[in-house]
Parts: C-alpha cells; structure tokens; sequence
C-alpha cells in the first residue's frame, strides 16, 4: 500500500460498543443534534490498521492544537444506537432509534452540528479575535488584506444558544491582548497544508474520543450483580371458574318480612320487569337473562341456574358443582331479593319445597358443600354479615381438620381456602329501592358494567337532555367488536378498570384479581365501577380480599369523557338504524391520548426515576388493535430498554402472551420491534425457553438471522443490529436448554451464524454469531460433530484477528464450549489440538477480557488432556532445574533451542536440541500451551494472573499427587533453595501475595515457581551477571508459527548483533543514591477483584463470566444519552465547566511566546518533597497534576500549585524493573494516567489522583520480549490521542503501534537497527508520522501509512554514535523535531531535510535529560553537572538552573534525574539524583542575557517616538 499524502485526515468511524467517548470540542447545551460521525466498516476485517483518530485539545487558538476525531473507534457503532430501528424517520416512532451510542459500555459520542461546536477561541474564528490573523498557522499583528492570505477559514460561528456566563469569559470579551512582537514561524515537515486543510481543521476542532473508559475497562467482563430481583410474573397456580350455580331467590309476588318495598321502586332484575306479562315466566326469563349476561363474560364456563332453589335442592347442587369441578374454582352467585337478610350468626336464605317458609342455610354448611376454592357474588341486604361469619366458620372447619389429622394421620385434610367475596353492600345497609335503578343494582354493574355506566351516566347527567337512561343502554353494537360503539366502550372500560387496579392494588393482589382467571377479573373490573355507582344511592360494596375505595380516581374522569363522546352521538346513531341516513360513528380518541400521555412519561424524568407508568395497561390493550399496535409496540421497546425494572413491570402486567402471539404474525413493520421486545425480556428472564419453542416461534427469529433476509419498513432496511438481537434471542434459548439446543440445531441457525461470523460489518452481530454457536453446541456431542462437518471451528478462527475485543472474546468462548465430544477419537484430538495451536494467538492479546477467556479455554484443555500437561509440566521442572545450574552461553543460538532449553552438551553444534534429549513434550501444543499459562501467570492484569495461578497450581497439585509426585517434590525443593539465594523481588506486590505453585506441598507461600516463568521468558533475573534478555526470535525452522510469540529465546541483551551499547549511558549503574524501594504504596487492582482463596484446592475449569457479562448490554439502555450528554444533568456540566475551564487556559498560555523565548526561566514557584527520588515526572495540560515516578514502583500525583499530594500507588512493576514513562490521555475531560516501565507494561489508572478510588482501568504486555532491566531503554513509548494508539519500542527489533480501542497489535514495523530504541515522538496531529531515537545515535522517521517494511523514509546518522537521549515532535507552535544526544549535542530537524537545520552544543557535560515544550520555543537540558539550562530555539541559553535546597545544600553536585515542562504553561519541573525535591520554576520578567540589548534598544526606540 502506498503511503498517502501527508494532509488527507482520517475519516470517521463506526465504533463496535463505541470504546471511546466522543465529547465536541466546544460542546454547547444545544449541540446534541445528531449521531456521531459513523464509518461504513466495509473492508475492515481483522488485521485491519485503520486507525482510530482523535486528539488531545492543544492550543485551542492555533489551528495545530486542533484535532480530528477518530477514525474507527473500537466500539459498536453509533448506527446501532443511534438509527432508527423500524426505518421510521419521525422520532416519536423510534423503538431503538438513539441520537447518539450509549455508556454499555459502551462509548458515549456527541456529534457537533455546526460550527458552533469550536471553541470561541479556535483559529478562523473572526468574531473571537478580530485582531488576530493567522498566517501558514501562526499567528500575525498585522491584518491581512482580503483575500491576501489564501488560508483557508471556517466560517463566522452562529451566536450560542446560552447565555455567557455558562461559556465563562470568551476572547471578544477580554478588554485587550497583549500586543508583541511574534515572528512569522511557519510549520516545519511540510505540515502547512494540515491548517489549510478545512476538513482537517473541523475535524480536529469538533471531535474527541476518550479511550478505556468502555464498560469492559470498568468490568473487566465480569457481570454485575443484579440490582433488580426476578419476580415471578407468570400465574403458577392459575385457575379456572369451570362452573358456576346462580341460586335467584325471588318468589316473585311475596315480600319477604324483614324487607320494606317502597312504591312505586325497584324492579328491573337482570334488566327484566317481573310485572311484564307473562308474569309466570317473569322469574324463567330473568334467570336465563342473568346466565346470558355471566356468558357474556367468560362463555365457556358452564353455569346452572337454580331459581328459588329450595334446601335439598341447594345442598345437592353445591356436592355436585364440587365433583364435577375438581380442583378448579366454582363461582356461586346468590341473589337475595326475595328473601330475608342474611343473619348476623351467620346464615342465608332459601325454601322449604313448598315455598311456605323460609328455610336457613348455614355458611358452615355451605362451605363444607362447596369447599375451595370459590367465589362468591352476594346481592342481597346486609350483605356484609356474610363476609363476617364466613371467616370465622372457616377458622373453625380449619381447627377440626387439625384436630381429625391428629387421630388420622392417613385422613385427607379438606380445603377451605382460597375463597373470594364479592357482597353488594355493608352489614347495617340495605339495598337502593330507588325506582330509576334496577333492583338487582350490584349484578348489573358485575354482569352489565357499560350498560349499568351508560344508565348511571344519563342519571347523573347534570345537562337537560332528552335522553333517556333506557335508550342510553341500548347503545348500538356489540361487546366483543371494538369497532362498534358498544365495543369501544367496553374496550376503554376494561383498560381504565385495569389501570385504576393497577395503580391502587399491590402487586400481588393485582395479579390475582385481574391475572388469575377471567371470570375473576371481568367481575372485579366491574366490582371497582359498583364502588363507585352504589354509595352514590347509599351502599358501600365490600370484598374479600378488601379492595381500597378507588371511586375518586382521575381516570374516571377520562371514562366520563368517553361515555359522554359516545352518547353524544346516540341520536344519529339512532336515525341511521331507523332511516338509513348516513353516519360514521367518530371512535373516541381515549387510546391516542394515553399513548401519548405515555409517551410524555417516557421522555419526562419520572421514567429516569423509575416510577411505575400509569398507561401501561393501557399500552397492553391497545395492542388488540391493528390501528395503534405498532405505535405502542414503539412506545414499549422504549419503555422496556429504561432497564430491567420496566421489563418487569411489563411482564407482571401481562404483557407476555400477546408478544408470543404477535410471532404468528407475518407483519414485516412488526419484525423490528419484536425482536427488540424479545431481546430485552429473555436478557432479564430467561424462563420464556419453553415458551418460544411452543408454536416453533424460535422460527421468527431464525427466518430473520438469514443471511439474506432484509426486513424493509417503509421502504427502509432495518439495521444488521436486530439480526444481532435475534442471534441473541436464539442463544439465550440454548443456554442450559436442551429442548432449544435440539430444535435449532435441527435448522440452518449454525449455518447463518457461521456466515455472519466471517461476512457481517456488524460487531455486534459477529460476537453475538460466535455466541450462540457456543450455546447450539454447549455439552451436545450431536451439534459439536455438525460443527466439524461445517468448518465451524476453522470460520471461528476468522475472528482471532478481530479488531473488537468482545468479538475475539466470544470467538474464544464459542471454541472453549466446543472442546468435550465424548469418545475422544484421533480424530477428535487432532481438531482440538488445532484449535488451541489457534488460541495460542491470543495469549498476547492486549485486552484482559479476551486473555480471561483463554484461560477458561487452557483450563478446560488442560483437564481433558491432564496426563500430557502433567508431562509437561514435569519436563519443564527439569528444565528449570537445568537453567539454573546451566545457564545459557551467550553464543547468539539461543533461539535454535525454541520452546525448551537445554545445556550446552545437549545441543548441536548449530545450537538446535539434540533427538536423544527430546522430551515426551518436545515441541508439543501441551508444552506450548503450558508455556502460555505460565506467561500468564506473571500478567499484569490481576484477574488474568490469578486464574493462571490457578491452573498452574492445579496442574502442579495434580503432579505432586501423580506417581512421579516425589521426584517433582525433589525437583520443586532444589529450585526453590537456589530460588532463595537471590532476589525474590521479579513479582509484583500482587504476585507474592497470590501463593505458590507448591501451595500443597509447602507450608509457606513461595513463589520459587513463579519466578520461573520470569527467568524463562524474560531472562534470568535470578543473578546480577546471568544474560538478561529476551527479543524478538525469528521463526524457529520447523516450528508450528503459533509456538513462537513469547516462547523462544534469541541472543542475550550483551550478545546482541549491531552496535555494541558501550555508549549506553552508565547511570544505570548510578551509586548516589540508594536502591529504590519497591511495594511501599498499595497497588491498585481492577474494579471487583476477588482474591481466590490459597486454603482451597485449586479446580478446573474456570467459569466464564463473558456470556452473562455480554447479556448485560440487552439490559441496559441503548435509546437514551448518557447521563454525561443530558444537558443539565450533573455530569454534563462538570464537562461543560471543564471545557470552558480547558479554554481559559489555552486563551491564557497563548500569548506567551515571545516571552517564553526571550525572558528567563528563573523565578521558582514550589518545592515539592516527594519522599523518595524523582525519576520520570509528568505535567496535566489543565488539571494543577504532576505525576512523578520514583526510580522503583511508586507514582505520586501532586497538586503542584497548593504542593499537596493527590494520592500515591505502586505501579506494580517487579524489582529491578523501573518506570520508564507516564503519559496523561484523555486530559480534555477526565483524564486517565497511563504508565509504562521496563518490563515492557503498559498500565491505565482511573482515579488516579484519589488513594480511595484509583483503579486499574487496563494493562498489557506491550513488549513481549522485554527484559526487566534498570537500561533506560528498558521500554519507550508515545500516546497518540489523535488516533488512540500506543507506540512502544525499546531493546527489541521492531517497533510496535498498539490500538487502544481494538486493544491490539496494529503494526509491528521493523526497527531496521540493531541497537535498542532510546526515545519515541510523533505527530500528534494526524499520527501518520513518528520519529524514534536509537543508542547508536541514529534517528529515524517512519510513517505508518506505508507498509511495515517501507515505512522507514528516513534515517540520519551520527557518526559519534552518542546514545540518543531524547527526541520530541511539538504538538502546537512550529511544530520542531528537536534531538537530543548524551554528548550534549541538540539538532533541530525538518523531517524533509537531509541534514539538520540546526545544531547547538547544549552542555560539555554529559546530558542526562532534555524536554521540550509542547507549544513554546524553548527546551531544556539536565546534566551531570548538577545544573538545568533553558535554550531558545536559536540556541540563546535563557536560564541557567540549579536545584538546591537547604537539604542538599553542601552535599557532592549530583546529575539532573529528570525534567518535564507543562504542555502550556511557562513551567518547568526538575529534579536531581539523590535529591527527594522537585523544584518548580516558572518563567519570569527578568529579560534573559542574550536579549537585554535588543530589549533596551527597542524601549529606546520607543521612548524618542513618544510625542512631547
């Protein structure tokens, strides 16, 4: 590939789970317009070195500080967020539709819509500046003609949206800028065009990305415990009404005795005149009158009637109800009107056969008729005394089944409970008589509630109208058909009822009532309308379970309405059926008006608050009909995706059987939402297993996963992410499931899967692919042999080089799942060998999450293969053993050995191992695969390290148990005892803590063991003077290639070809000062470590937690900003003071130039005392942070403004090994500290300025082969913030470009030297450009956009052959390359020239430490000579600088350790060796010596021009 032109920007990206926050440069509270840049990911496939590209905010006022966004920011694409995920434009319609990606970790992405978004002070902006013009990106007093100029400005930015104090103060408001002299500097290497470039400037400008800040840095995969408990939502012991009596005592003609009869008054039962002729059937009609109004209800119960039913007769109907029942509920409805009031001891009426008296009927006997469970519908006076002596009589039926169990253990207990009571009135009330109302009020309003509202509403009816309560219940149409007006009204009635209950009951009682049984339900519906007609004409109805008194409810309000729209319109209605005149009935806009009142509640902040929604009943009713159900599905997938709270609520609701059904539909607008309401479900209740296989509605899911379904709403196809959700769906139906492993097995879902895993540009859909491959063949040897015949675990390897750490992670997991079939043939062996030659990959992975999941993998490989581990680990002992009493000959062969190691005699004379010293294990997967573990048992990421002890010690356990157990417990002895001689210190703090491989067989923790993987693959750290070093190997000659990462040694670091290190500086060896101390501070861990626990026997496998850890994202919202992005929320305008604040500081530090290069540098502003020797030191561009590293493991932040220590933590990097540098990332919001030291770590912190809070956010080897060594090359490395990438080199032979959003290994470009690099810059504008230092003097420049092995375009030697000590690329102002060498030697370079533009002899003593600042045209060099000197960049030396304290004052001059200028402001940071100070030094108003005459010139001048 060919290198592109310099200017051209990187384009934007689509991010996987968005790795990276994308925040605007200049965000204002009316910038969240849009989605975030996305890129179409078409072409980009594992290996890929797209880049992703953002930038640290520099110079606001210099188009160089300004910075692009990435280009392909490793996390889920803001599409997946942010379209519309039913092909609807209008917002209101948007189920998953988000303006912008989530925090799910997922990345947060703000999207500047107009040129607003710059800061007010950014270059171009006229307004901000009108007295400032930029020429080639500099800046200029003089303004330019028009047109004069040809630099390319944006536009004149729009007014903002707030007011100014929010802005804080902005340039056009300062009251003057210092006016001085500026010389017209111009950007070195040819990077004009970058500031000419408008596409460039906006980019750099807008955009920003914040890295490891995704919810996998803050997890580390492993699942959070749920806040939500899994209610149990389904009706367990749901029951039926099968039968019903309907027992109407009326013995019409007769008053009873205790009942007064107004007249004229009531008479209407069940809406029948019992004075209507022919008045012998008048009872025969209302008894088949109140059965037709029951099946009205629930047809298919089966009811009897039993009119004036005399004492026989009721108790044989009631035995009988019981038998034919069973077990089943048996409503008994009793209508009293012809009978006295039921008694206060407890009894109700009916006849002797004659009908001459009035017979009781004990409410004991009737229970033991009728027991449970039952209910009971009482319309009679006095109703109330039933309920009462009900209770008791149960209570005592209870106490003799007690008392009969005693004398009977074998006798079958009866049941009495559970029974409802629903009674008409209290038990001193009696029933209205009032001659308007039916006599049987309460069975009306139970049985008839739209025809008992309809009369009630006329009755109340304050208006005069001519209409009738009669001609009001003959409303036309029919209950069951919603579109009639009649059927509307019962529609409206049953949401409202619902939602009444729903807002007033608990939830239990709710689902029991309104959930449990239809007949039930349908009668306490109707019950709430009878509390709130009947005290209204002075009776109060009562139930059992009490219900509270909902008739004041608002949404009764909303019933009038609808009852008074519908009646509004009887009167046409009326002349339509009479006449035929023309009319359409005008349906009531009720269900309209609460979706949206529901979907005013979504985008409120009760939602956010998690108060329950008082429309979600009525959500679940629209769905019956075809008109509204789409927009209230839309509306509930956004409710649902609120979180796990509204699912739950949802499905208590009920809303689960009419989204089971929906899946017969073959609607293609409904695919969309279904599949997202699906997806939210079984990620919070995975019981819905058996319940999608019931009707093969996994089919839905399975038909949209083909490759070649496209769903098409509105003429638009719906994005890849709902074939993501449906893979998910698909797997969580396998989990644990073998009735859904059987069925999708048995249809193409694999094929689909493996398609999608090599094909799909959806990350999501690729890690969610890999995953339910490992849930169809998870334990089924069937699925697993299907898998084979496939390819599947050949496709799955595709995914090893997947830019996105969850999709390698999930390929890994999908492969461990995959290892198990049975009958362990060769055939068998051979592919699970394979696999893990594959896996072995992984081991250099740089994001934890996907090393976890390789030990999960090596775990379970290592149990199913444990004799040939066990061989292996034996064999490795031995080796040890023989490490030690031979080591190495530093003949340059060392890496013909490969995988093991043998002594001299044992090798060829080409240094290959001899076939009669093979091992068993000799260059097997076995030993390889243990070689791995043991590489991660030394990780620097605590979780990864812990699980690898954990298999080590298992393995070890095993072998000390094997029948070669004592002679592996001689060989463990004999390491350990020479272990014990030396340094114990190459393990972290953690490590020495974790326990030993030995932990059975030693009393005593000792980590003798461990330390031989330190001594095996990073040298022997055992002996000052044993060979230290491990590099790069080339391939081992018939060596499977996945053997080689981090397995094989080559030539020693003193045997090393090339240059020789004899000019490698000897301050490693420094005396002044005493050995560093190592694990004086607490060493921060990841978020939820769990130390494992060295009391217990290790076991295999390891769980993996990725699986449920994945699930998470369902869970949680995906619509919705972050709570960062939501104007006015806390977090939002923390970052809104800080950008404001990031402003003040560039606006303050850009004048600053002239002075910085012609003023001295002398004015001292603090001494620190850091307590231990400053060794490395970093400045914060914006926070007062300085983070100083001592010369062992420790990293101190302090506050060097009020000189206050922040928090202090051990770097955890072994003993001998050292910091080499510290670099802030993400400085523009919250900043991270990212470390890396010689042992070729690099480490990310959060919270690193709290002792409290700060975490490891990630860690890696990014130099696998790095010896721990105090050589100042140990390790170097540059943090791109433009793109998001870690260049890391040192004594090895390539330099390596890591990608923080993929967590991976982007380049490895040859370092085309054989010395080791000493010192790393780049640009930092675009990050095609780095320039590395090399200890044989030599400089080189790469640029990345050229293949590896080309991407060298030019090198400048020096024939000193000094030891480069630093080099440094500006950010901001000219932009210089400046080099500095150990002879004291500093050259200017431009990257186009051959030679340099500039040389300057800085010191005759050896220089020992130079920086450069970021944006000034200074630089500063430490020497040996206990002194600091500031230089211009023509070389005038400003400030000469010497740090001394009344502590050192008098002692021997020491070297200068380290210096660091702030990236902005005129401050400069030292230290000296043996010296625990850090001076701070500012630069002050005293011009410096080579600038007094100029000075005094220019203010004479001045002086004879000023008029008298």
């Amino acid at each position: 590939m060919t290198a592109l032109s310099l200017p051209n920007p990187p384009q934007p990206a689509e991010g996987h789970r968005q790795h990276a926050a994308h925040i605007p440069r200049a965000a204002d509270t009316a910038a969240f317009n849009g989605p975030a840049p996305v890129r179409q990911q078409a072409g980009a496939g594992p290996g890929s070195s797209t880049a992703p590209n953002s930038f640290s905010r520099q110079n606001a006022l210099l188009v160089a500080q300004a910075q692009p966004p990435r280009a392909q920011a490793a996390g889920y694409s803001s599409s997946r967020n942010g379209g519309n995920a039913f092909g609807h434009s209008s917002p209101s319609n948007s189920a998953l539709g988000s303006a912008n990606p989530t925090t799910n970790g997922r990345g947060r992405s703000i999207s500047p819509s107009s040129d607003a978004r710059r800061p007010s002070s950014a270059p171009g902006n006229k307004q901000a500046a009108p007295s400032i013009s930029f020429v080639n990106g500099q800046h200029s007093d003089e303004e330019e003609d028009d047109g004069s100029s040809g630099v390319v400005t944006r536009p004149i930015k729009p007014p903002l949206l707030r007011s100014k104090s929010e802005r804080g103060v902005r340039l056009d408001d300062a009251e003057t800028i210092v006016e001085e002299d500026v010389h017209d500097w111009g950007a070195r290497h040819g990077f004009e065009d970058h500031y000419q470039s408008e596409a460039i400037i906006s980019q750099l400008a807008n955009n920003w990305y914040m890295y490891f800040t995704d919810k996998r840095h803050e997890t580390t995969g492993k699942p959070k415990t749920p806040a939500f408990e899994i209610q149990d939502w389904r009706m367990r012991d749901r029951l039926k009404t099968v039968s019903a009596a309907i027992a109407v005592c009326l013995n019409i003609g007769v008053e009873p005795p205790d009942q007064l009869r107004t007249v004229p008054g009531a008479k209407l039962e069940a809406w029948q005149d019992p004075t209507t002729p022919p008045t012998q059937k008048a009872l025969e009609n209302i008894g088949k009158a109140l059965q037709a109004q029951y099946e009205s209800i629930a047809f298919r119960t089966r009811y009897k009637q039993y009119l004036d039913p005399s004492i026989e007769e009721t108790k044989k109907f009631c035995i009988s109800l019981r038998r034919n029942a069973k077990d089943e509920r048996i409503l008994f409805h009793y209508n009293g009107h012809g009978v006295p009031k039921p008694t206060t001891s407890g009894e109700i009426w009916v006849f002797n056969k004659n009908y001459t008296q009035y017979i009781p009927v004990s409410l004991y006997d009737l229970q033991h008729w009728l027991l449970a469970p039952t209910v009971f519908v009482w319309d009679c006076s006095e109703a109330g005394n039933i309920i009462t002596s009900y209770h008791k009589f149960v209570d005592k039926h209870e106490e003799e089944e007690g008392e009969q169990m005693k004398k009977d253990p074998n006798y079958e207990r009866q049941n009495y409970r559970p029974y409802i009571h629903l009674a008409a009135c209290g038990t001193k009330e009696n029933l209205p008589t009032n001659p308007q109302l039916p006599a049987d009020l309460f069975t009306c309003c139970l049985t008839t509630p739209v025809e008992m509202a309809l009369w009630f509403f006329v009755l109340q009816n304050p208006l005069k109208t001519n209409l009738t309560p009669e001609r009001a219940r003959k409303l036309s149409g029919r209950l069951q058909e919603r579109r009639t007006p009649l059927g509307e009204l019962h529609w409206i009635f049953t949401a409202i009822t619902d939602t009444i209950a729903w807002t007033t009951l608990p939830r239990e009682l709710f689902r029991m009532f309104f959930r449990q049984d239809l007949v039930v339900a349908a009668l306490f519906r109707a019950f709430l309308l009878a509390q709130r007609i009947m005290p209204v004409y002075g009776c109060h109805p009562q139930s059992y379970p009490e219900l509270p008194d909902t008739r004041r409810h608002p949404l009764w309000d909303s019933w009038d309405l609808a009852v008074d729209m519908a009646l509004a319109q009887l009167p046409m209605l009326e002349r339509k059926e009479i006449d035929g005149t023309p009319y359409e009935y005008v349906n009531s806009t009720f269900f309209t008006e609460q979706l949206t009142a529901f979907e005013i509640y979504l985008c409120r902040g009760d939602a956010q608050s998690q108060k329950p929604p008082e429309q979600l009943p009525v959500v679940l009713q629209v769905l019956l009909s075809q008109q509204h159900r789409l927009r209230a599905l839309i509306l509930l997938t956004r409710f649902l995706d609120l979180g796990p709270w509204a699912v739950q609520l949802a499905l208590s609701i009920g809303i689960f059987p009419y989204v089971l059904k929906l899946l017969q539909s073959v609607a293609q607008d409904l695919k969309p939402v279904l599949v997202f309401i699906w997806a939210r479900i079984l990620a919070v209740d995975i019981s819905c297993q058996q319940d999608l296989i019931k009707d093969n509605g996994y089919n839905y899911f399975a038909d949209i996963l083909k490759p070649q379904e496209t769903i098409l709403v509105n003429g638009t196809i719906v994005q890849t992410s709902h074939k993501a959700m449906c893979a998910f769906i698909l797997a969580m139906l396998c989990k644990g499931f073998k009735p859904g492993q059987v069925v999708c097995n048995s249809t193409d879902i694999m094929k689909y899967c493996l398609h999608h895993v090599i094909h799909s540009e959806d990350p999501l859909l690729r890690q969610w692919s890999a995953l339910c491959i490992s849930q169809l063949w998870s334990e089924l040897p069937e699925a697993k042999w299907r898998g084979i015949r496939e390819n599947a675990p050949i496709k799955l390897a595709f995914l090893i080089k997947d830019i996105f750490p969850e999709v390698r992670a999930a390929m890994a997991h999908a492969l461990t799942t995959f290892l198990g079939i049975p009958d362990l043939t060769d055939e068998v062996a051979s592919i699970e060998e394979g696999i893990a030659w594959t896996m072995l990959e992984l081991a250099t992975d740089g994001s934890p999450i996907v090393r976890k999941e390789l030990l999960v993998f090596f775990s379970k490989f290592v149990l199913r293969y444990e004799n040939k581990f066990l061989v292996a680990a034996y064999e490795q002992l031995l080796e040890e053993k023989e490490y030690m009493l031979y080591p190495p000959a530093e003949d340059g062969l060392d890496h013909k050995m490969g995988l093991h190691y043998a002594r001299r005699e044992n090798r060829e004379v080409d240094g290959n191992i001899k076939p009669i010293a093979f091992g068993v294990s000799h260059d097997s997967i076995f030993a390889a695969c243990w070689k791995h573990i043991d590489i991660l048992s030394v990780d620097p990421h605590p979780e990864v390290q812990r699980d690898a002890t954990i298999i080590l010690d298992y393995v070890h356990h095993a072998l000390l148990q094997s029948p070669v157990g004592p002679q592996a417990q001689a060989l463990m002895d004999e390491i350990l005892r020479r272990a014990r001689k030396v340094s114990r210190g190459d393990m972290s703090q953690r490590g020495s803590v974790l326990g030993t491989h030995t932990a059975v067989a030693q009393p005593m923790p000792s980590p003798g063991l461990l330390k031989r993987t330190a001594s095996y693959l990073f040298g022997p750290l055992l002996k000052e003077n044993s060979p230290a070093g491990i590099t790069t190997p080339p391939l081992t000659p018939g060596l499977p290639k996945a053997t080689n990462p981090g397995l094989s040694r080559t030539l020693s670091h003193r045997s090393r070809k090339g240059p020789s290190l004899e000019n490698a500086p000897p301050e490693q060896n420094d005396q002044l000062t005493s050995p560093a101390n190592y694990h004086i501070a607490n060493e921060p861990l990841c978020a939820g470590y769990r130390e494992r626990s060295l009391t217990e026997v290790p076991g295999l496998p390891l769980d993996s937690t990725f699986l449920d850890w994945s699930t998470e994202y369902f869970r949680e919202p995906q619509m919705k900003l972050a709570e960062a992005e939501e104007p006015g929320s806390h977090e939002y305008n923390e970052r809104l003071w800080r950008r404001s604040r990031n402003e003040a500081v560039l606006r303050e530090t850009q004048p600053q130039k002239t002075q910085a290069r012609t003023h001295k540098w002398n004015s001292q502003i603090g001494v620190i005392n850091n307590g231990a020797q400053p060794a490395k030191m970093t400045f914060h561009q914006f926070e007062d942070h300085v983070a100083v590293a001592d010369d062992g493991n420790t990293v101190t932040v302090w506050d060097w403004k009020t000189n206050t220590r922040k928090s202090r933590f051990s770097n955890g990097n072994p003993e001998g090994s050292k910091i080499s540098d510290m670099k802030f990332i993400n400085e523009d919001d919250q900043a991270l500290l990212m470390s890396g030291s010689s042992d070729g770590v690099i480490r990310i912190y959060r919270n690193y300025d709290s002792d409290e809070g700060v975490e490891l956010a990630s860690s890696w080897r990014a130099l696998t082969h790095m010896v721990p060594s105090n050589v100042n090359s140990g390790m170097v490395f540059d943090w791109q913030q433009v793109n998001g990438q870690v260049l890391v080199a040192g004594d090895e032979r390539v330099i390596r470009i890591w990608n923080a959003g993929h967590e991976m290994c982007a380049h490895e470009i040859p370092a085309r030297s054989g010395s080791c690099v000493t010192s790393l810059a780049s640009d930092q504008m675009t990050g095609n450009i780095f320039v590395a230092g090399f200890g044989d003097g030599a400089i080189r420049v790469f640029d990345t956009r050229n293949r590896p092995q080309e991407s060298m375009v030019r090198k400048w030697k020096d024939d000193s052959r000094q030891w480069v000590r630093s080099v440094h690329m500006q950010r901001g102002g000219q932009r210089e390359l400046l080099s500095a060498s150990r002879n004291g030697k500093v050259r200017l370079w431009d990257i186009r020239m051959e030679n340099p533009l500039k040389t300057f002899q800085a010191t005759k003593d050896v220089l020992r430490t130079a920086s450069t600042h970021e944006h000034l045209p200074v630089f500063a060099v430490g020497t040996s000579a206990h002194l600091v000197k500031v230089f211009d960049f023509d070389g005038h030396e400003l400030s000469r600088l010497e740090p001394t304290t009344s502590f050192t004052a008098g002692l021997k001059l020491t070297p200068i350790a380290t210096t660091a200028f702030h990236p902005h402001r005129m401050i400069l940071g030292y230290a000296a060796r043996g010296d625990n100070h850090i001076h701070i030094s500012a630069c002050g108003n005293e011009v410096a010596a080579p600038f007094v005459q100029a000075t005094e010139a220019s203010r004479r001048a001045a002086g004879s021009q000023r008029p008298v």
